[in-house]
């Protein structure tokens, strides 16, 4: 009777932590309620683990306190430490920790029903998609942190013969997952299956460019998502089943959104080799240049620059990765201030591939303390340009050239952009005319109304923010 009242307690607690998942994640769904939505999600994680923690299947508490507290610190080290730029490298490799999980916890399942003597067709099919989805998340999450982080190439590294030799593994997979299931291939069977299994998700991302991360870390959430509810049918622990699906569904859905938002059906951003090779034409960098590829481009002064920011009715700032490069989030807060007091409107422009990761600017600038209301979403903006006297672009690239509009030919075609080109003056904070992530000319940069404000973007909005405020 004690035992049915302790599962009965356990499942109930299961059920209102996956209510608090949900609530979570609709919380996330909105800057404003973000805050509250993480904390109900947390709640809602630590019910699951004590309820798990009273189950009485486990044996032993040693391990999982060990693993509490070494994965308690790492957490809160890492979330105190780590940089706003080095924040889409710490998800990938967070999202990698889940995979790896899934996977070793389905290859532990798969060990103990082997003792035991048989593998059930049903438990065997979910010990095998848990451990395949998750060792692919975990080997793709840490060839994602490593382009993210510089220690490998972050352009798309391609090969002849690539899809060939990806299918082949897939195919090879597939052989050694059946013989797995018919146990004709023993334990030998399974650690090959693994093996290729992580092999798989290092080169099916090997060829994805640095570009494309915001869009891969997604998919691979969603993929860690379906390997921990694939994981808790092997187990068949409820909580695990709800909070994989939601995770996984809404890993897809965000990926969905963002292949949508560039135009480009996943197919292309997992196989496109997007960004593998910079036009000959565009690779050339050099700070202040008068002109490029024969092209003209105007200089601007920064006092040039803070007159015309201050004397503007209505200034659209676009944020971009380079923003984040340069931690100029703060020092763009403080020049957004002062051009409000002096009765300027200013809006933050936001594209949905902005930056390395999904919702990065956003996070950014929550960290400088904008305020939300002034973030605006690239239907909502694009509008306002044409009212608007100054687009600013700081660190901003491809999401703002207009050749995604008319030229057929550009790898960029078709992708929604911001309009800062219908704006009546274009400034552009860069670093050097070097192109963006898809190695091609700026048309935005030629524009006769468009000028370019080149060096550092933390440096020059500091001489910014000091000229505005000696006007």
């Amino acid at each position: 009777m004690h035992s049915t009242s302790l599962g009965a307690g356990i499942h109930f607690a299961y059920l209102v932590s996956s209510v608090l998942f949900i609530l979570g994640i609709k919380g996330l769904s909105s800057p404003r309620t973000a805050r509250s939505g993480n904390r109900l999600a947390a709640i809602g994680m630590l019910l699951a683990i004590v309820a798990t923690l009273l189950d009485r299947q486990i044996l032993s508490y040693t391990w999982i306190v060990a693993g509490i507290v070494v994965g308690s610190a790492i957490g809160a080290v890492a979330a105190r430490t780590v940089t706003m730029t080095a924040m889409p490298q710490m998800v990938a490799l967070f999202n990698g920790s889940g995979g790896g999980a899934a996977a070793l916890v389905s290859s532990l399942e798969y060990r103990h029903l082997i003792q035991a003597g048989a593998l059930p067709l049903d438990s065997g099919i979910s010990i095998l998609l848990g451990a395949l989805i998750g060792a692919i998340s975990f080997s793709g999450s840490i060839v994602a942190f490593g382009k993210l982080q510089g220690l490998l190439p972050e352009k798309a590294v391609t090969y002849p013969l690539q899809q060939v030799v990806n299918g082949l593994l897939a195919a090879a997979i597939l052989v050694l997952a059946w013989m797995v299931l018919n146990g004709s291939g023993g334990s030998h069977a399974f650690i090959a299956f693994l093996a290729g299994s992580l092999l798989l998700g290092v080169l099916a991302v090997i060829p994805i460019g640095g570009g494309d991360m915001p869009v891969v870390i997604s998919l691979l959430n969603s993929f860690t998502g379906l390997a921990t509810a694939a994981t808790g049918f092997a187990l068949h622990n409820v909580v695990l089943i709800i909070s994989g699906t939601l995770v996984g569904a809404s890993g897809t859905l965000l990926t969905v959104l963002m292949c949508k938002a560039m135009n480009r059906p996943i197919t292309n951003v997992l196989f496109g080799a997007f960004g593998a090779a910079p036009s000959a034409t565009t690779s050339r960098a050099g700070g202040g240049a008068a002109a490029v590829a024969g092209k003209p481009v105007r200089d601007v002064s920064v006092e040039d620059a803070a007159t015309i920011l201050a004397y503007a009715r209505k200034v659209i700032i676009i944020p971009g990765y380079g923003l984040a490069v340069a931690q100029a989030q703060h020092a763009l807060r403080e020049v957004a201030d002062l051009l409000k007091a002096r009765g300027v409107e200013v809006v933050y422009a936001i594209h949905p591939v902005a930056g390395r990761m999904p919702g990065h600017m956003n996070v950014l600038l929550a960290e400088a303390n904008v305020p939300y209301e002034e973030l605006k979403d690239l239907d909502a903006v694009n509008p306002e340009f044409e009212s608007a006297d100054v687009a600013l672009v700081v660190g901003a690239n491809d999401v703002v050239n207009p050749a995604a509009r008319h030229d057929s030919q550009s790898p960029i075609y078709g992708m929604p952009i911001l309009d800062a080109d219908k704006s009546k003056h274009i400034l552009v904070l860069k670093r050097s005319m070097k192109p963006g992530f898809a190695g091609i000319d700026n048309e935005l940069f030629y524009d006769p109304k468009t000028m370019m404000l080149f060096g550092d973007a933390k440096d020059s909005i500091a001489k910014l923010a000091q000229t505005v405020k000696a006007l």
